[in-house]
């Protein structure tokens, strides 16, 4: 029996290509005239995706219509569809196409213009089989019966870059691999690249018989395994493409002298621009674990029905709990979940184990904070506070629980959540006056702190559901997404829980810039107890290193909100230790129980914009003989403008 034929021309397409698409179809039988052609693209609208094309023939270039063998051109109708910004395309047959004949669907250049200067561009993205659905009415009248298929491949596009993946810590003589990604600009990986490319890895510490030469390989990626460093200290791997004399380097390596915990990079809160991380969570999983080389990632759906069905809720804990792989790729269950204004604020719900039931606003046992506490242990579930700050969702930290409330996003695509405007801070939560959400110092971070709430700081990325979802439409000032370093002992899911658990944390603005701060030997997020260490109160020594991406401009020590020592090295790597000798008298602020306390925490930030905030460390004073200041505010030192990020949707 003679079978329908659906094929495509140019044969091969590469990820942001511009070019005139024509889909051929060849119909087993005759089609009336009058028959119905629906067209689907299979865009969502977004700058990375298929470009949507215009109907109107008068447009001067990218445009739909329909081609028949007789040259005769066929105009499209763009059909709307619920709930899609991209429309389907309609054709109706003007004659009767005989069995074997071709009806042919141009996207691109109008008829007779240049095929690459008017075309239309692909998409952004690989994809292997890429599907468009031709449904087929010979009735006229609407009745469309299941689709054919053109299935097209996706490839990368020229190379542009070399990524290169290492650990950010590691230790003298001990080996580690560096994976290798050859790049397009779009992030694709990719072997197109001029013949005989030739990559040179080259760097001074590495072992002497190290002189690797290297051609790109037909995968896109390559493993280069056993290197190691001879001395402690910060290094960075280059490469070198001899043909297009272009350097790439890799993000900072520090190598300790003696064992110390890892450095993990992740996103506990965001989403991918590419794939969206609720229907399509496996695909989203794999490109935060393949291509975007994350060590764990949590899911963040939000908990209402509308958005997260049961059925959803149970796709995506199957696919957590497979796709969690010790040593590999951390996988962490959560969910959003939004309370009253003040008293609770927008919530990022991380749990310590999969398969757990989603907690729900509407049903009774999980309609408020307090009775979600009650259904868990401490260390069974983590509940970060998120948008502090943002007016209409700000969160004022009057019942913080210490249990749950272990770390507070101070960052993500939206804003900073660290102060106001007024004290220094230069990416603020800041929208349109009517339609934006802007800014309140309700639930300052700094705020919270002085008042002797205690938490750790971890950062969200980019997310555009539930709450977020009007924020491109409104021109909500958009910023980077935010990364989450944890130092943990090992890549699982309970080691870097319990990390998070204990503060060993800091938030970046997306570099993964390497930030290190401890006293008196004890790592961020440590409370220490001045009364079993009665030095403390002459002396608080404390380390600090900054490994940048890109020259660092500024690192801000901060004690109780005031910059307490401010340096502008100007440089990638930085290593010094500062002792702060002042009279507690002077320093010392007293929280609601009437017990003196100090915090410091560090804030970097880089030639490039980019910033880091390490988790506080908190130092408990009894019965010092002194009397103590109360400090209600303390101001914050003012800090330079930072270039306006470019929006991207």
């Amino acid at each position: 029996m003679r079978r329908s034929i659906c094929y495509f021309e140019p044969s091969s397409i590469l990820a942001g290509e511009v070019n005139t698409w024509k889909f051929i179809y060849t119909p087993a039988v005759s089609l009336p005239k009058g028959t119905l052609l629906k067209f689907d693209i299979g865009s969502k609208g977004r700058t990375i995706d298929w470009q949507v094309p215009e109907v109107s023939l008068k447009e001067p270039s990218n445009i739909i219509y329909g081609l028949l063998e007789n040259g005769k051109v066929i105009q499209a109708k763009a059909v709307d569809l619920p709930h899609s910004y991209v429309p389907q395309y309609e054709f109706s047959l003007p004659q009767e196409v005989p069995a074997g004949s071709t009806v042919t669907i141009c996207i691109g250049a109008p008829k007779g213009k240049d095929l690459v200067k008017f075309g239309n561009k692909a998409q952004d993205t690989l994809q292997r089989r890429r599907p468009f659905l031709l449904y087929i009415d010979t009735s006229g009248k609407g009745n469309y019966q299941d689709p054919e298929t053109f299935s097209v491949d996706i490839k990368g596009n020229i190379l542009d870059t070399i990524r290169i993946l290492a650990p950010s810590i590691t230790t003298k003589n001990r080996r580690f691999d560096v994976v290798l990604r050859f790049e397009d600009e779009f992030g694709n990986l990719t072997n197109n690249a001029p013949e005989q490319t030739l990559i040179e890895l080259s760097h001074e510490n590495l072992r002497e018989n190290l002189k690797w030469k290297l051609f790109v390989p037909e995968t896109g990626f390559i493993a280069l395994p056993n290197l190691y460093f001879n001395e402690p200290g910060v290094y960075t791997i280059e490469l070198n493409n001899v043909k297009a004399k272009k350097k790439y380097r890799s993000c900072p390596i520090k190598c300790f002298g003696t064992d110390v915990k890892n450095l993990f990079w992740g996103v506990l809160h965001g989403e991918s621009e590419r794939y969206d991380s609720t229907e399509n969570i496996e695909s989203c999983l794999r490109h935060f674990r393949d291509e975007k080389s994350v060590n764990f990632f949590a899911a963040s759906p939000f908990e209402n029905a509308e958005e997260t069905s049961n059925d959803t809720w149970k796709h995506i804990s199957q696919n957590i709990e497979e796709l969690d792989e010790e040593e590999r790729f951390t996988a962490f269950l959560g969910e959003q979940w939004v309370g009253e204004p003040k008293s609770e604020g927008v919530r990022q719900i991380l749990f310590a184990k999969g398969e757990k039931s989603i907690l729900r606003k509407k049903e009774q046992r999980s309609n408020t904070l307090k009775k979600i506490y009650k259904l868990f242990s401490p260390k069974e579930m983590i509940s970060i506070p998120c948008f502090t700050m943002g007016k209409g969702f700000e969160y004022n930290f009057e019942d913080f629980n210490p249990e749950f409330e272990r770390v507070v996003e101070i960052y993500n695509a939206w804003g900073s959540s660290e102060c106001t405007v007024k004290e220094g801070n230069t990416r603020p939560i800041k929208g349109p006056a009517k339609r934006g959400i802007n800014e309140t110092q309700e639930g300052s971070c700094l705020k919270a702190l002085l008042e002797g709430k205690r938490f750790g700081f971890v950062a969200g990325g980019l997310d555009d559901r539930g709450m977020y979802a009007d924020f491109f439409e409104n021109d909500q000032e958009q910023y980077t997404p935010g990364l989450t370093a944890i130092y943990a002992d090992a890549q699982s899911r309970a080691s870097i829980f319990d990390a998070l658990y204990n503060r060993n944390c800091y938030a970046t603005t997306g570099e993964r810039i390497i930030m290190g701060l401890s006293l008196a030997g004890q790592p961020m997020g440590s409370e220490l107890d001045g009364g079993q260490k009665p030095g403390l109160a002459i002396n608080r020594h404390l380390s600090i290193y900054v490994a940048g991406t890109s020259p660092i401009t500024k690192i801000e020590l901060i004690r109780n909100g005031e910059v307490l020592k401010e340096y502008q090295p100007n440089e990638q790597f930085v290593d010094f230790t500062y002792d702060d000798m002042e009279n507690l008298a002077d320093c010392c602020i007293m929280s609601k129980e009437k017990k003196p306390f100090v915090f410091y925490y560090l804030r970097v930030t880089q030639e490039d914009g980019h910033m880091g905030w390490t988790s506080p460390i908190w130092v408990d004073f009894k019965d010092i003989g002194m009397r103590l200041t109360s400090k209600k505010s303390v101001p914050v030192a003012k800090k330079p403008v930072a270039k306006k990020p470019v929006k991207k949707k």
